[in-house]
């Protein structure tokens, strides 16, 4: 069976919290990763002013039976306990779930990247309340890393799991788009919602997961942004250098422009961003591999156009962004041939 890739007419558009040692002999460090996601994104410019709207960061508690393509990463052994939750995913078809590479790919006590054993995870579908009773929990037969992906770097930051079975309560798929409608939906100020059960006030770990509406920012803004903040932390220190080592007005400024041309570009051709101007709304620790979806139209047709791969992190480099502006989110109209290979390859 191959996964669906929509192509649709549009009018009127409008983040784990595992370790590795979590999981017995799986691979030590968070899903979501935020130390790094941190060194990724650090010291971004001031944030919003203001109160936040709310908790995903922002955002409400989810009615009953919404987003019924969302589930919940359990740590197998557990129970269903918000404990023993550490990311999100979406059925995209009755076996497979889409999630977030760095959600099975973490690091080992040598610091060493590598794949969760699948055997120690199980997937909670069917419900929007992660307690004892609720829904149906499934074992993992296998999971699909995608192969450009690298631990720690968050390009290219998605993968499969393949359920036991299907999901034996009512639940949806959800469709990704292809190339086309992948463009049309990452458009500036397209509405977007993200949903998940991430860490909310004071970092708990809710039962009841969370919807947030945000919207498509420019990906060239959200660059800027980040870029402008980096290079204003690392002038501090590089003054410093060129100052200790003599170098005139002329070269030091040479030396800078090099430099800056130089760093990588944070969200790259492969992810998305999205949030809001007034910040305060974003996925957070928990929230990683779960979809963010867009509606296309009236019937209530929503398309995944990303999956939660990482955001800003808190004072420290530790939890969350609480007034962030944006999250980034993998581009799942890039993968839909790998997504498809793989499906095809493993009936």
């Amino acid at each position: 069976m191959r996964l669906a890739a929509v192509c649709v007419a549009l009018a009127g558009l409008g983040l784990g919290t595992a370790t590795a040692q979590d999981f017995g002999d799986a691979p030590s460090a968070s899903p979501f990763a935020w130390a790094e996601s941190g060194e990724k994104a650090a010291h971004m410019e001031e944030m919003a002013k203001g109160d936040s709207a709310g908790r995903v960061i922002g955002g409400e508690v989810a009615e009953d039976g919404a987003w019924p393509w969302q589930v919940a990463l359990m740590i197998k052994g557990k129970g269903v306990t918000p404990d023993a939750h550490f990311c999100g995913g979406s059925l995209v078809l009755d076996q497979w779930v889409l999630t977030a590479a760095h959600c099975v790919h973490m690091q080992d006590p040598q610091g060493q990247y590598r794949d969760i054993n699948p055997q120690a995870i199980q997937v909670l579908a069917g419900t929007n309340q992660i307690a004892e009773g609720q829904g149906d929990l499934i074992d993992v037969a296998a999971l699909y890393r995608f192969p450009g992906y690298v631990g720690g770097v968050f390009d290219n930051d998605i993968a499969l799991l393949k359920l036991a079975r299907a999901p034996q309560v009512p639940y949806q798929t959800v469709k990704i788009p292809d190339a086309e409608l992948g463009d049309l939906l990452e458009e500036p100020g397209v509405t977007t919602t993200v949903t998940g059960w991430g860490l909310i006030d004071g970092g708990e770990h809710p039962e009841d997961m969370r919807q947030a509406d945000i919207q498509m920012l420019p990906r060239d803004a959200c660059n800027q942004a980040l870029m402008e903040a980096r290079a204003e932390v690392a002038a501090k220190g590089f003054v410093f250098a060129a100052q200790t080592f003599g170098l005139t007005a002329e070269d030091a400024q040479g030396a800078w422009e090099e430099l800056v041309s130089r760093a990588p570009i944070p969200i790259s051709e492969n992810m998305i961003c999205s949030g809001t101007y007034e910040g305060g709304k974003t996925a957070c620790s928990g929230d990683s591999g779960g979809p963010l979806v867009v509606k296309v139209n009236d019937e209530g047709l929503y398309i995944q156009a990303g999956v939660v791969s990482w955001g800003l992190s808190g004072e420290g480099g530790k939890s969350c962004n609480e007034q962030a502006k944006f999250s980034a989110y993998t581009r799942t109209a890039n993968y839909v041939d790998w997504l498809n290979g793989i499906i095809s390859a493993n009936p």
